[in-house]
């Protein structure tokens, strides 16, 4: 007897949890959808900040509106500022270029009165070798002067002809073997002002 209610009582347990299992499966698809009912879709949820989130970035905004304000007043000032300086720069350039021979005519005026007094010399018909000794000390003078403002003569005759400092007029056979492809003859002096070259000296290459 007891092995026969052992086994209707295990029947009984098995036809309650197939009648479990049942339940579960029909009513799986419908308890997910309502499940799913109450979610919200992700990426569509809205940011809400709080009153003191939203005070603080006010401030940051209102404090990178005053920073670049500031800025822009800053350029403005700068680029009015190099404006002026550039006019003014330019003005000042326009009046050295109207005043940058000033003081080398200054320098040529005694010059020219020593010629004025030489040609006053020659017409009233003094002694020549006076004369002469007078203009001597003019160009001795002038010379003088014109090492002083950076003008210097280009070395020529004698040298190797160089086409950087010299203009070759002619070529004439060399009178000495030393002398070929050497400078002769200067038809026309050079010129240095300081280190620049104003004028070639104008020569004669020996060949």
């Amino acid at each position: 007897m007891k092995k026969k209610e052992h086994k209707e009582n295990s029947k009984v347990i098995k036809d309650k949890t197939a009648d479990l299992k049942s339940e579960n499966q029909q009513s799986g698809p419908d308890s997910e959808a309502i499940s799913m009912e109450g979610e919200e879709p992700s990426g569509t949820e809205e940011v809400f900040l709080i009153p003191d989130e939203k005070a603080i970035l006010e401030a940051k905004v209102t404090e990178l509106e005053g920073s670049v304000k500031d800025m822009n007043d800053k350029y403005l000032r700068l680029s009015a500022e190099f404006d002026n300086y550039r006019k003014r720069t330019l003005r000042e350039r326009m009046e050295l270029t109207k005043t940058a021979s000033e003081s080398v005519l200054i320098g040529v005026l005694p010059v020219i009165d020593d010629f004025e007094r030489a040609m006053q010399s020659i017409e009233q018909g003094l002694d020549f070798e006076a004369t002469k000794e007078g203009i001597l000390l003019i160009y001795n003078k002038f010379n003088e002067f014109s090492k002083q403002n950076g003008i210097t003569e280009i070395d020529a005759v004698g040298q190797v002809f160089d086409t950087d400092l010299h203009e070759a007029l002619t070529k004439i056979p060399a009178p000495t073997e030393d002398l070929k492809g050497k400078i002769v003859h200067v038809i026309q002096k050079g010129y240095y002002l300081n280190d620049k070259v104003i004028r070639f000296a104008k020569v004669v290459v020996g060949e």
